[in-house]
């Protein structure tokens, strides 16, 4: 027999001890982490009456929602700027300034489901994606509310940003033969396409407090009827057409940002979502111009030369249409699986 030969029996035995003490750390070190980990964070501990370990349970959408608190952001489309009563108590502290109505969708929001967390409100009319940022009137930017805590934010934001208000004093304050109203549109485009970035920054800023949330962005409705019958508030059935295409390029480019972002977290299994809740044919059949209209039409003091604030924004029917729409939203999610899960 050589020497190698001999050799070759030792070395199959050496090989096999030496694994089998590997095999037998790795089970200890396993088994270890697991008492560690049950002991310290309560997160694997054995089913004492079956010896299995618990398994985590996905919620479902309207759970995530309830779990915490419910902040609502958002411009005069949330805060309820159509119902808005000046000469009723303010509901909260700065709802003068901010036109926070008790008739916004906003409210039966939080009569109809019971947020473990609460809720609050702060909604103002007039903000931008940059007065949600930064502040408004002095008061502490909304997006200072939203918190780890959080598990639904609402939000409605982007017409101010794209100057939907100054776009329809043009169209109405002119003469009846002008064509000011449409020699808007390249001005308007460019506004409403770049809007995608300030929507990415502020939904990252919410997500950025509240990991775990829900975030419904609510779009806008079509003001007029897809065919209009006859002149509104000096605006002729062109111009009450190209507004309504104007306000669905909006709608499109909101719902195309929330719709990325949200992409973004299913790709990485992060928990929470970006919903978005497309309003634009909410309101058919109600428009401005139909016998029972869920917007206001321009409201205007003659005598006083004052354009009231409420025109061109939901009636109280148009905010119980947009409440419906947001709770439908609340209790049936995105078209995905959410990965937020608890243990039993």
């Amino acid at each position: 027999m050589t020497l190698n030969a001999a050799k070759r029996p030792l070395t199959h035995a050496v090989l096999s001890a030496v694994l089998g003490v590997a095999l037998a750390l790795t089970a200890f070190w396993t088994g270890a982490f697991d008492v560690v980990a049950c002991k310290a964070f309560s997160i694997g501990c054995p089913d004492t009456s079956t010896g299995a370990l618990p398994q985590v349970r996905h919620l479902t959408p309207k759970q995530v929602a309830l779990s915490g608190s419910y902040i609502a952001l958002g411009d005069s489309f949330s805060s309820g700027e159509g119902v808005y009563d000046p000469g009723a108590p303010p509901i909260d502290r700065g709802a003068g300034l901010c036109h926070r109505s008790s008739g916004s969708y906003v409210p039966q929001i939080t009569k109809s489901h019971p947020f473990a967390g609460g809720a609050s409100f702060w909604a103002c009319a007039g903000a931008t994606t940059t007065n949600l940022l930064r502040g408004q009137h002095g008061h502490s930017p909304q997006i200072d509310r939203v918190s780890a805590e959080t598990s639904l934010v609402t939000v409605s934001i982007g017409g101010n940003d794209a100057g939907f208000t100054d776009v329809l004093k043009e169209c109405i304050v002119r003469l009846p033969w002008s064509s000011k109203c449409v020699e808007q549109e390249p001005a308007v485009l460019k506004r409403i396409d770049g809007l995608g970035p300030r929507m990415r920054e502020v939904l990252r800023a919410i997500r950025d407090r509240a990991p775990q949330a829900r975030v419904v962005v609510v779009g806008y409705p079509r003001i007029f009827p897809r065919e209009p019958g006859g002149r509104v508030d000096n605006l002729s059935p062109d111009d009450q057409r190209w507004l309504n295409r104007v306000g669905h390029r909006l709608n499109e480019t909101i719902g195309a940002a929330v719709a990325e972002f949200d992409r973004a977290i299913a790709a990485f299994k992060g928990p929470g979502s970006a919903e978005f809740v497309d309003p634009y044919d909410a309101f058919d059949g109600h428009e401005i111009g139909r016998a029972q209209p869920y917007m206001n039409a321009l409201d205007v003091d003659v005598e006083r030369l004052l354009v009231y604030s409420r025109s061109y924004h939901p009636t109280a029917d148009g905010y119980r249409k947009l409440g419906e729409l947001v709770a439908r939203q609340i209790d049936s999610g995105p078209e995905r699986p959410l990965n937020n899960v608890t243990l039993p």
